[in-house]
């Protein structure tokens, strides 16, 4: 059964003052110690040591002594588009201190769909969101799915409209260019998305039916996006062979439409790309430095996390899941996969022929397919009875990934966070439970790549300006009190990979809109997330 979403927690209008803490107010500027005040969902006053005037007082006071008060963190790139319905709790995100997700991601989500495509799409990513059997799918828009959210969910939430779901609305799961009159029903589409409040469009060029669509055809739709004032989120098609050319394409592709783009879960992946993230921040930065507007999103790990069926060539998945599993209890096409597979390199696995060995079973959809969970494939014999029995539910770890590249992106000046947490399966992939505080416990307390200010803005005001949200991303008087309070000495992630739900230490207290999510490290019954509206462009 679903649990509905309660109403939204009432407004606390009574001033509860964060007394003493290290105010790390998001901008990348020096923190200072301070007094913070929160009333009615803003922040009201900002009070630091040696600021004219006396301190704040009345209402209630929490101790900060010894603690960062930060903007609530946002996660650029989650995969929680059924879990905000589902789980009014959400802790995997609210305990990192996340308070706003960008959902709708890689070109495919729940909305706009019709009837035929919704039972599509459920199939299609039930690896990443489960199979919405304890869902009620009362909307078919982008504003319908929107308002679903409203109804109340643990924290904010923005929506990306999903091109791949929009050219399976219009095309369908054809390899084919899209004929004049289906892309201006995909024109449509996305502008009716945009106008009723998504923040911009997403791809995945590597999964189908996304990774059809022609450069000019994704022209087209950005230019739609632009006018809107949104940005373009792909999930470019390569993060391995090929990859600094799949880059460039998004990049051209972006400054022909005149629209932002935001590079999903940007890395270089695969032994091809060792050492190569400074070719990828060259391209960026001379294109930056020539006015483009880019930014991007990473994750602090090295493994990337999908479905197995998402490595199978694009061929191979025309036509969508039944055709796809047809061809593989097909011998001669299973034959014909293979080979593509561990020879060539199918373009589904970024163009590298598959390393079985590299692949690691994080969850199945049956329960007699379970002992494969956490172990690494030992061929394709393996791959191949989990895409038949499990009727490509089946998700993956690939250890792919380069510690050199993952560092110098995170340094970059266009990045921002994101987890990619796919929160299903036994064992799914930790970033879904411990991005944010190993960014800061990691990254910053342990290595030292970034200082605690510069983390903070990655994860705060860079992509509230991204998601042009003038009110929050910063500590400042006026702006909403999506905040979080942790302890820079001790926060980290709890999550390993062989246990990957165990919650972060070192962050007590989560407000979202001014209201405890978590207090004390704890839970609280606090529901104030909302939708988060583009906001119209000024003319």
């Amino acid at each position: 059964m679903n649990v509905p979403g309660t109403a939204a927690t009432p407004p606390d209008t009574t001033d509860t003052v964060f007394r003493g803490a290290r105010v790390v107010d998001g901008s990348g500027g020096p923190s200072r110690r301070g007094d913070v005040v929160v009333r009615d969902g803003r922040i009201t006053t900002v009070h630091h040591e040696g600021d004219a005037g006396p301190r704040p007082g009345g209402g209630r006071t929490v101790d900060a002594d010894g603690l960062a008060l930060a903007p609530g963190f946002v996660d650029m790139h989650a995969h929680s588009d059924l879990a905000l319905l589902r789980d009014p709790e959400h802790v995997a995100k609210l305990a990192q201190g996340v308070t706003l997700e960008v959902v709708g991601q890689d070109g495919l989500s729940y909305a706009p769909v019709d009837d035929r495509t919704l039972g599509e799409v459920r199939r299609a990513i039930t690896g990443w969101n489960g199979d919405g059997g304890d869902i009620d799918f009362d909307w078919r828009t982008v504003g319908g799915y929107l308002d679903r959210l409203d109804r109340g969910i643990a924290l904010n939430a923005a929506y990306l409209v999903p091109q791949g779901t929009v050219r399976m609305l219009a095309v369908g799961w054809e390899d084919r260019p899209a004929t004049a009159a289906e892309l201006d029903r995909m024109r449509q589409l996305v502008s009716e998305g945009l106008e009723q409040g998504a923040v911009g469009m997403s791809s995945g060029l590597t999964y189908t039916p996304g990774m059809y669509s022609p450069t000019a055809e994704l022209t087209e739709l950005c230019r739609v996006v632009a006018r809107h004032g949104g940005y373009y989120c792909p999930h470019h098609r390569s993060y391995g062979a090929g990859a600094l050319e799949a880059y460039r394409e998004m990049v051209t592709l972006s400054r022909d439409a005149g629209c932002a783009l935001h590079l999903a879960h940007a890395t270089m992946n695969f032994q091809v790309n060792e050492g190569r993230a400074p070719e990828l921040l060259a391209l960026l930065d001379e294109a930056l430095d020539a006015g483009a507007d880019i930014s991007l999103d990473t994750y602090p790990y090295l493994p990337g996390c999908t479905t197995l069926a998402a490595l199978l060539p694009s061929w191979a998945t025309e036509g969508g899941p039944e055709a796809t599993l047809a061809r593989l209890r097909d011998p001669a096409e299973c034959a014909r996969i293979r080979h593509v597979m561990e020879v060539e390199g199918a373009d589904g696995c970024h163009g590298v022929p598959a390393d079985w060995g590299s692949v690691e079973v994080s969850g199945v959809t049956r329960p007699e397919l379970a002992g494969f969970v956490g172990r690494r494939l030992a061929g394709f014999e393996e791959a191949w009875r989990l895409l038949t029995e499990d009727r490509l539910g089946t998700t993956i770890l690939q250890h792919v990934g380069h510690e050199d590249n993952v560092r110098a992106i995170m340094r970059h000046r266009a990045h921002t966070g994101g987890s990619d947490g796919i929160l299903q399966g036994a064992k799914p992939h930790p970033r879904a439970y411990g991005t944010f505080p190993r960014y800061l416990g990691h990254y910053v307390r342990e290595l030292g790549v970034l200082s605690l200010e510069e983390c903070v803005a990655h994860l705060t005001s860079r992509p509230a300006a991204r998601l042009r949200l003038p009110d929050r991303g910063l500590v400042r008087a006026g702006y909403r009190a999506d905040l979080v309070l942790f302890d820079p000495a001790t926060v980290a992630a709890g999550a390993t990979y062989d246990a990957p739900r165990t919650p972060p230490v070192g962050i007590p207290h989560v407000l979202v809109d001014g209201r405890f999510a978590i207090r004390d490290g704890r839970r609280t019954d606090v529901v104030a997330g909302r939708s988060m509206r583009r906001t119209p462009p000024t003319r």
